[in-house]
């Protein structure tokens, strides 16, 4: 299945490997059921290990939250992380006072820098109904010079984020959703001050591709060095050149040519990542991804000796109330509302 355009083909789990300057990508599905007043399952949790559940039992995990789903406070430094919400919400709480709550489209792009904590939790909103959700969450490195920049995240609203469509001859539509990056003349809204996609030299390109059926694109050429993967994720399947390629795959393109996608006979939904690599070493334990073991061991020190700033929201999976809607409230105290 290897052709001039194509470079590698590898099947996804839960995590997708990815290439610099990406760093790897969290795929989240969950069937949750209704609320309760807590603003977790209205579900018996009986047979799951809490604060390690993984399971997917009953159509959902509850990760490392007890009674909330999702990731209670924990630590980062050295990279961004850009997490995409297809459907669903998350609650955000980290170490420099900001909050918030964020979902159905939205897109919160967070600079760890030097090091934040920073929760992730699913609050399951509706009593009446079903809670559904669905996010990426990309790890984007950061170069050795803003490795230390101060903690920053900002939204990206659903509202704000360039959405257009592409027409093969057929008459048969595709969909894109520009997160990062430039794209058929169309240009995305700006990253973080730190962010490897801030110069545009570096190629930074994150986009979501929802392809009706029988319908074709085409994605251009950009550099030879750039790592482009096109991460298919739903449907049945796709061909690129003479490769028919089935849903739930990873495709490594070659960033020097044109490469026309042409879907199957059903929707197709795609993610694509795609940069110049950041050439430099990475080390990564967990958390934390610098450039040498002993800038890992400098991390946990001073995680140990500073919390990073400490945590100042008592509990470690706070959510917003119930009827909070789509906010965002940051470290200087500035309120967006949506």
């Amino acid at each position: 299945m290897v052709n001039q355009n194509i470079l590698h083909v590898q099947n996804l789990g839960f995590q997708w490997q990815a290439e610099s300057p990406f760093l790897v990508t969290m795929h989240h599905r969950d069937a949750y059921p209704p609320g309760n007043e807590e603003q977790g399952p209205n579900v018996s949790l009986a047979g799951r290990k809490l604060g390690e559940d993984f399971s997917g039992k009953d159509g959902f995990s509850m990760y490392h939250g007890k009674t909330v789903p999702g990731f209670p406070y924990h630590p980062h430094r050295g990279f961004e992380t850009v997490t995409v919400v297809l459907e669903g919400y998350v609650d955000h709480f980290d170490s420099t006072g900001a909050s918030g709550r964020y979902g159905n489209g939205d897109v919160q792009w967070m600079t760890a820098g030097k090091g934040c904590l920073h929760t992730e939790m699913f609050p399951l909103v509706h009593q009446n109904q079903d809670n559904p959700l669905e996010l990426f969450q990309i790890w984007l490195n950061l170069p050795a010079r803003s490795k230390f920049a101060d903690p920053e995240y900002k939204m990206l609203w659903a509202e704000d984020i360039p959405e257009f469509e592409s027409v093969s001859e057929n008459g048969q539509k595709s969909t894109v959703r520009l997160i990062a990056g430039n794209l058929f003349s169309k240009k995305s809204l700006a990253p973080s001050h730190a962010s490897w996609a801030k110069d545009e030299n570096n190629h930074v390109g994150i986009y979501l591709i929802k392809m009706e059926p029988k319908a074709s694109i085409t994605l251009q050429a950009v550099s030879a060095t750039l790592n482009r993967n096109v991460y298919f994720y739903r449907g049945n399947e796709i061909k690129i050149d003479d490769a028919v390629i089935p849903s739930m795959n990873r495709i490594k393109l070659a960033g020097d040519r044109e490469t026309t996608i042409t879907n199957g006979n059903e929707e197709s939904y795609l993610l694509v990542l795609e940069g110049e690599p950041i050439q430099e070493p990475v080390a990564q334990y967990g958390p934390f991804v610098m450039n040498s073991q002993a800038e890992i061991r400098e991390a946990f020190r001073d995680y140990q000796q500073t919390q990073f700033g400490g945590w100042p929201w008592g509990s470690a999976e706070p959510v917003n109330e119930r009827h909070a809607g789509r906010f965002a409230r940051y470290a200087d105290g500035t309120v967006e509302k949506r």
